[in-house]
């Protein structure tokens, strides 16, 4: 192996280049990047397009890590050789690097070098631990279903061992709930006394694998910049600080007991948008990450210099076409077959009328920056599925059941009026994202007709019928027997149905996909798609493409699906039903919600992508469980079906408002269902699915409207909630103050969800010129907020 002359690191050669680096060029190599980054950036040879995205870490497993290099580099030929640490033995094959082993400390770097240039990406070491789950009474099967395994009790099969019942399995550090599967029937652990509500009336076990402590951690915020340099605050003193420009390592840092300084290099003034992130540990464990913007080389402080391509400055709006606004009735025809019930049946909603909307100003008055659209792509003309009570079936309404993958559905509009959308709400500073089905197709689609051959089995071999198997077959399953899951483990099925999905961003401009059943489609789908999307539209064009998935399931299952290479983000659900539970329901307590931030933060990073959603199409509306309307116990679908869903207790609304008040103050990217702006009430699908209201608002709904785009404005014009540091600085049963801190700009904000009025001790650095946005009476340190209320405060 080749030495880079650093310790703790090796240097080994893939075994697909040649011909072979010597010690001396890659050593003139790091003398000159290293005089580059001191002086003139003319000196640095480096190619920002060879990793063209920032590269997320790598977490390691516990003994072996396979790295997709594609994931980074689009063509592995180009690298010149790899530098490891020490510890991790290595190998290729293809390009894939297989790293065996864990590291030795918290953080470490993996590089790829071109042309005596190094590219770096961090790694992780992984935290795992083993955690054996036992069983003491007789049974004929055990199995285990929680949190770690997506709730699938299939993937967890106890062996009895001695007269008992084990299993062992590796888990992050963390907090999960989780039941015993005794012979089919679900109960709770009965060795563990520790249990939690479930929210629906029952109860789950509950295990712990402490963290560290947060006390002792060197928490990271950016305090000061100049134009040379950024200064990171740090709560304790830092072992190590890892901090990178792009995917560049920056070496050259100044790490005092409480200080970090970063030194930008020169070559950010040549680049409009660049970042630095940094990372550091201590002996207690790895701190949060950081990211600072930078413009053209200097710190960004001003948030007009935003535009749609910065991907963590968006607010999303899903809107479905068919329930937005009837723009053409021309184009409006229901399926005539007297099976369907009205409200399974369209509406008249179109292209047209979101283009309207896009005309009137209503998305830019509400702040919106990404329009992201139901599917649009062509569905049946006929009637499919059942449902009993009461009994109807389906039309393609919404957009799910394609018959064409290319082809705009005549009833939603025609491809003119779809690239007029596209260049309005681009020229009014907005983005497009198309919702894309690649999972399934419906039975009429030609590539079924002609080749049955590529679904997936409906039938499983014990005889069952493989539909909604989500997480036993959840790579097979059907949805129904009327939609067939395409085998998306066959590279002849994935290279056209990746094809098909390009078409959408070349042909009209969208910029990316929110993909549906991201969980069901292998990993090799999303590869390919993300690899193409790189070489026949980033690379040749520099358009900011973002792709976000929607998964049901484990943070880690979630998480699996995000990186360089596959998606960039997935809607959070996990911390959404806890967003539920804490908002709506009075005896849920906010540690539950501080957790599971804690937890989503610790799996996508302080500065995720992640989407934040007020409620979404598969969901009951919040504000119906917020109300009253709704229990938490009861079939939503079922209720949304029997019984008028409306607004019972306008304390529905305040709530409401909390909950798009915390989405708008997190980190990832906040995401408003339609309606949910105002409060549209119902149950689940379709009652969640009415016509979107523009006009005729009562008090209460127009006042929601308000305080929600009030809201997106702060977010929009306060860097501190788009780029700042995030701390939960305390919490109990009623009360949670959350900080962002983005150098001199601080954000505190403080949720009041209980029934009274609350004095509210703030911070201990609480500054005496801040001020309260939403109109709370502030006394010095001490904030009087109403009940069912939040506030803002900036200092």
């Amino acid at each position: 192996m080749l030495k880079n002359g650093r310790m703790n690191t090796k240097h080994f050669k893939l075994n697909f280049i040649i011909p072979r680096l010597t010690f001396m060029s890659l050593l003139v190599g790091i003398i000159v990047l290293s005089v580059g980054c001191n002086s003139s950036s003319n000196n640095v040879a480096y190619d920002h397009k060879f990793i063209l995205e920032r590269a997320t870490p790598i977490n390691l497993s516990p003994d072996i890590t396979d790295v997709n290099i594609e994931d980074y580099i689009l063509d592995y030929n180009e690298i010149d050789s790899i530098t490891a640490p020490n510890e991790l033995e290595t190998s290729t094959e293809d390009n894939i690097l297989t790293l065996h082993g864990n590291l030795n400390t918290p953080l470490a770097n993996l590089t790829f070098w071109k042309n005596g240039q190094h590219y770096d990406i961090l790694l992780k070491k992984s935290t795992k631990t083993a955690y054996e789950f036992s069983y003491n009474s007789e049974a004929e099967l055990v199995q285990i279903k929680g949190e770690f395994n997506a709730w699938n009790p299939a993937s967890a099969t106890l062996i009895k061992e001695n007269g008992s019942y084990k299993t062992t399995t590796l888990l992050n550090p963390g907090t999960y709930q989780y039941l015993f599967v005794i012979d089919g029937k679900e109960i709770r652990d009965p060795s563990n006394p520790d249990s939690v509500s479930n929210g629906m009336g029952g109860w789950n076990s509950v295990i712990n694998i402490p963290r560290p402590q947060k006390k002792n951690l060197p928490i990271l915020t950016p305090d000061e910049h100049s134009s040379l340099t950024v200064t990171l605050g740090t709560t304790n003193p830092a072992i190590k600080v890892y901090a990178y420009w792009e995917n560049y390592q920056i070496k050259n840092l100044l790490n005092t007991e409480n200080k970090i300084e970063i030194q930008i290099p020169p070559y950010a003034k040549e680049i409009e948008r660049s970042f630095i992130r940094a990372w550091a540990y201590n002996e207690e464990g790895i701190s949060n990450d950081v990211l600072i913007p930078l413009h053209f080389g200097e710190v960004l402080v001003n948030p007009e210099q935003i535009s749609r391509t910065d991907k963590e400055a968006n607010i999303l709006y899903f809107l479905m076409v068919d329930r937005f606004k009837n723009g053409n009735p021309e184009n409006d025809e229901p399926v005539n077959d007297p099976s369907i019930h009205p409200k399974a049946n369209y509406y008249g909603g179109d292209l047209k009328g979101v283009t309207q909307k896009i005309d009137d100003g209503y998305f830019t008055n509400l702040g919106i920056t990404t329009i992201w659209l139901s599917p649009i792509t062509q569905n049946p003309k006929g009637a499919y599925g059942k449902y009993p009570n009461p009994e109807t079936t389906f039309s393609g309404y919404h957009g799910y059941w394609p018959v064409s993958s290319s082809k705009v559905d005549y009833r939603f509009g025609t491809e003119e009026e779809l690239k007029e959308l596209l260049d309005k709400a681009h020229a009014r500073g907005m983005n497009v994202i198309l919702d894309y089905v690649a999972n399934h197709v419906h039975e009429e689609h030609p590539l079924y007709k002609e080749h049955k051959d590529w679904a997936t089995p409906l039938y499983l071999p014990d005889g069952r019928e493989n539909t909604q198997l989500w997480d036993e077959q959840r790579l097979t399953t059907w949805f129904d027997t009327f939609m067939p899951t395409l085998d998306l483990s066959r590279p002849e099925i994935v290279d056209p149905m990746t094809d098909s999905a390009l078409f959408w961003l070349k042909n009209y401009d969208f910029d990316g996909f929110r993909h549906d059943a991201t969980k069901h489609i292998p990993l090799l789908f999303w590869r390919e798609l993300t690899k193409k999307t790189k070489e026949q539209v980033i690379k040749p064009t520099g358009k900011t493409v973002f792709q976000i998935g929607e998964t049901y399931g484990s943070r880690e299952l979630i998480s699996s699906y995000i990186n360089t290479g596959m998606l960039e983000a997935q809607f959070d659900f996990n911390l959404y039903d806890d967003a539920i539970q804490t908002f709506a329901n009075p005896a849920t307590s906010f540690e539950r919600l501080a957790n599971s931030m804690n937890e989503s933060l610790n799996y996508y990073g302080y500065h995720n992508l992640m989407g934040y959603i007020t409620g979404n199409q598969d969901r009951a509306r919040f504000i119906s469980y917020a109300d009253g309307s709704l229990r938490f116990d009861e079939d939503a679908k079922l209720a949304g079906w029997t019984r008028k869903i409306e607004i019972q207790d306008t304390i529905g609304y305040n709530r409401l408002s909390m909950l798009t008040a915390y989405m708008m103050s997190i980190p990832g990217l906040p995401v408003i269902y339609y309606g949910d702006e105002y409060g549209s009430p119902g149950g689940n699908d379709p009652d969640n699915r009415k016509m979107m209201r523009f006009d005729g608002l009562n008090k209460h709904e127009q006042s929601t409207r308000d305080i929600a785009t009030k809201l997106i404005k702060l977010r929009k014009e306060n860097l501190a909630l788009l780029y700042g540091s995030f701390d939960i600085v305390e919490y109990d049963q009623d009360i949670m103050i959350i900080k962002r801190k983005y150098f001199d700009n601080e954000v505190i904000v403080v949720f009041n969800k209980s029934a009274e009025a609350k004095n509210i001790k703030l911070p201990l650095n609480f500054k005496k010129e801040a001020k309260a946005t939403f109109g709370s009476k502030l006394m010095n340190d001490v904030l009087q907020l109403n009940s069912y209320s939040f506030e803002f405060i900036k200092q």
